[in-house]
């Protein structure tokens, strides 16, 4: 694919992170915190960045754990900072999601989740409806806590599986066979946890097609109700681990490509549905129906069911998504907890929304959720001329060529076929978007 050696964002958010800068400050957030309205629902985001085992592919914000004490220094801190943020709040709000990430949250040890979760119920209205998801490592996960976690609410639980094969496994640190996962979902659904989503990965080094093609075979066994199957981004100057990985044991580009569109194949066979970018979903899951009711989300933690748009995050590192705009909290562990004990808010970055970004916004999410979007009524929307846009759509004019666009008029929608394209498609709208940067991943 030509376009497939691009860097363009991900689109999770608009503008992406890499827009970020320190000019919102502590008394920003807190403006926009007690600006929220007291009847709107948020969705809370926990983040725990402690590994228990380290996996050379991965660039998230994380740190090797050996020892209980930082995990409950962690918790401990993280408990002052939902009661910094619940005191900054106009009321005690309602929440519609809570999702823990890493990291690994399941790090923590029950007696520390259910201590936080816990406060959570107790500065927040939490129901029956809220969803409770968390992210998981099969190799490191005790079946018997399932348990445990339904018991806390847990109604979503995401696992890490990457990869079946044990090449590649022992290629990026992460030996976990068939048998160890089976056992963890088993064990969610012998407790009544019965949302269970799989996360894999294609580009991986010395990964085949027929590896990852026997790797879905082995996951439609298990029958997952969603999957993630994402891109490997190889960023050694920005993920130091990755530096284990020799570069030459990557899939060229056209590998890439083909190893994603036969996953993707092999899915659709296996009576999964297409979603966005790079989701699949069973017709009965909750994502499925999000499609068929327009309310489907794109947001850091991927794709939603519709949601509460606004995202509160704690831990280091999280981003909170308000109507104002994005917040980041800082991302070592120590300066975070260095605001949180002074009573600060440990935001240090983040952006402020304008109308123009409201717009672009808007657009691309559509374009990334819906695969097509009505510009008229979009700039009509956000009080715009209808030919506000009109540069940004020229910009598309390679895709229409290609036959990877149908436009009418100011409508256009993405062919099926160009679905991987998705992301360039809407980099076309991104008046931040600065071509190949090497922040940015590789859009196939």
């Amino acid at each position: 694919m030509q376009y497939g050696a691009a860097r363009v964002p991900r689109y999770t958010s608009y503008p992406p992170a890499t827009a970020f800068h320190a000019g919102v400050t502590e008394p920003d957030y807190r403006a926009w915190l007690k600006s929220l309205s007291p009847d709107a629902p948020v969705a809370l985001y926990m983040h725990v960045p402690y590994c228990r085992e380290v996996c050379w592919y991965c660039a998230c914000n994380m740190k090797l754990v050996r020892r209980e004490q930082p995990l409950r220094d962690y918790a401990a801190t993280l408990e002052r900072e939902i009661d910094l943020l619940a005191d900054a709040l106009p009321a005690r709000l309602s929440v519609g999601a809570i999702h823990w990430g890493g990291g690994t949250p399941t790090s923590l040890t029950d007696d520390l989740l259910g201590h936080l979760m816990a406060q959570i119920a107790d500065r927040f209205h939490v129901s029956d409806a809220t969803e409770v998801a968390f992210e998981l490592d099969p190799r490191t996960f005790e079946p018997a806590r399932a348990r445990t976690l339904a018991s806390l609410g847990v109604s979503r639980v995401s696992l890490g599986v990457q990869e079946f094969n044990p090449v590649v496994q022992a290629t990026v640190n992460r030996i976990q066979p068939f048998e160890k996962v089976q056992e963890a979902v088993t064990a969610l659904r012998g407790a009544g946890i019965t949302n269970i989503n799989f996360d894999l990965m294609y580009g991986l080094p010395r990964q085949t097609q027929s590896m990852l093609e026997s790797t879905i075979a082995r996951t439609l066994e298990l029958r997952p109700g969603r999957i993630a199957l994402f891109g490997y981004a190889h960023v050694p100057w920005m993920a130091k681990r990755q530096t284990q990985i020799d570069a030459a044991d990557l899939p060229g580009l056209d590998a890439r490509f083909e190893q994603a569109e036969a996953a993707a194949a092999a899915l659709v066979a296996g009576g999964y549905r297409r979603i966005g970018l790079d989701h699949f979903a069973l017709p009965d899951d909750a994502l499925s129906r999000a499609v068929d009711e327009g309310r489907l989300r794109r947001t850091f933690q991927g794709y939603s069911a519709g949601d509460p748009p606004t995202i509160l995050g704690l831990g280091s590192s999280s981003i909170s998504t308000l109507p104002a705009g994005f917040a980041q909290n800082q991302a070592e562990v120590g300066a975070w907890r260095r605001a949180i004990e002074s009573g600060e808010l440990p935001v240090h970055r983040g952006y402020e929304l304008t109308r123009e970004d409201r717009l672009r916004g808007f657009v691309i999410e559509a374009i990334m959720t819906d695969m097509q979007v009505d510009i008229a009524a979009a700039t009509e929307r956000f009080g715009y001329p209808e030919d506000h846009l009109d540069a940004a759509l020229e910009t598309c004019q390679p895709f229409l060529e290609q036959g990877m666009l149908l436009r009418q008029a100011r409508h256009i929608r993405v062919r099926e076929d160009a679905r991987p394209a998705l992301r360039l498609i809407a980099a076309a709208f991104d008046s931040h978007f600065e071509m190949n940067t090497l922040r940015h991943a590789v859009a196939v």
